[in-house]
């Protein structure tokens, strides 16, 4: 089955999901181009955007090649302490409404987050595990986690108890704010892979500007060392991270790369024809294609990345989530 381990639910509580996006003047134009990149007015944003923006990426993903998607919830800010840091944050995404939307489309698989310093940490991994989460999402740099303190250690074992993996932010960031950049190097993600957690680095710890920092070298490094670390070409439809491509597609790292969109982060092929992984015929037949999860997913086989990459997630995926994917008894009898 092909599933995208990477796709973002956006909200601002519309629908009373506790969503929320604070919107500086300087992100202002980007939130507006991804909103209209997906196919929703500007005026969403201050609309009923839980409701659009749910009903649109249900429509992309029954209209694409893929089986279903993960969708992630965004934690809050907190100090090490476990103190909420309120001055922090450009989004939330409450663990239940994902695991909400989860039961209620076979579509959707849950990834919940949660910061492991918080003093209940460990009784919301408990409550997220039963109630269907097949993975955590966190953004160390942005939501201020050092995965390296032990003081997590028990949090990251009974992840790998559950069989959860971990889906870590690496690598550059000009989406969301920043509260520790160094903890966008994969190297802080040692200590859950030790305690036998499945990590995926999402973005593969490439760089998004210019100016970042280059941590690629590290997680190919970590990714033939570490069987249980993986990343994802999450965001690769973008100008800078598309020039790993390449040495994601060879092997052996080409084994160890996922299939995520980042979405509703903007698509463009230009970047991958410029480059010379797709050819002109292919960039212009899918650039124009209007479903933007279907855009991503056909320009990265055009650029090499096998079968594999789109299916590999789901052997790293709890038993719970594989079940759920298989397909039930009234679908064998309308597929008959």
């Amino acid at each position: 089955m092909n599933i995208d381990c990477h796709v973002h639910i956006v909200g601002n509580g519309s629908s009373g999901s506790g969503c929320w996006i604070r919107t500086r003047a300087h992100q202002w134009p980007l939130q507006a181009l991804m909103v209209r990149h997906i196919g929703l007015p500007i005026s969403a944003l201050k609309g009923d955007l839980d409701l659009l923006y749910v009903e649109k990426l249900l429509e992309w993903i029954r209209t694409s090649s893929l089986d279903a998607a993960i969708i992630l919830a965004q934690e809050r800010v907190y100090d090490d302490s476990g103190q909420l840091m309120d001055q922090y944050g450009t989004a939330y995404v409450p663990n239940d409404y994902v695991l909400k939307l989860a039961r209620e489309h076979r579509e959707f698989l849950p990834a919940v987050s949660i910061h492991p310093a918080r003093a209940e940490a460990m009784d919301e991994l408990e409550r997220c595990i039963a109630g269907g989460a097949v993975m955590m999402k966190c953004l160390p740099n942005c939501q201020n986690i050092d995965c390296a303190n032990p003081k997590f250690r028990k949090f990251w074992e009974r992840m790998a108890e559950a069989g959860i993996p971990l889906l870590a932010h690496t690598g550059g960031e000009h989406t969301l704010q920043i509260v520790r950049a160094e903890y966008a190097d994969p190297r802080t993600l040692k200590l859950p892979l030790e305690c036998g957690v499945t990590v995926i680095a999402a973005h593969s710890a490439s760089k998004s500007g210019f100016t970042d920092a280059e941590y690629f070298h590290h997680f190919a490094e970590m990714a033939l060392k570490y069987p249980n670390f993986y990343g994802d070409n999450s965001a690769f439809n973008i100008p800078i991270r598309s020039r790993i491509i390449p040495k994601c597609c060879e092997h052996p790292l080409a084994e160890k790369i996922l299939h995520g969109s980042d979405y509703p982060v903007p698509i463009f092929g230009h970047w991958a024809w410029m480059r010379g992984y797709v050819d002109w015929p292919t960039f212009r037949r899918w650039q124009k294609h209007p479903n933007p999860i279907e855009r991503d997913f056909q320009l990265k086989r055009a650029m090499g990345f096998g079968d594999g990459t789109f299916t590999r997630v789901v052997k790293l995926l709890p038993p719970s989530a594989v079940e759920r994917l298989k397909p039930s008894a009234s679908d064998a009898v309308l597929a008959g």
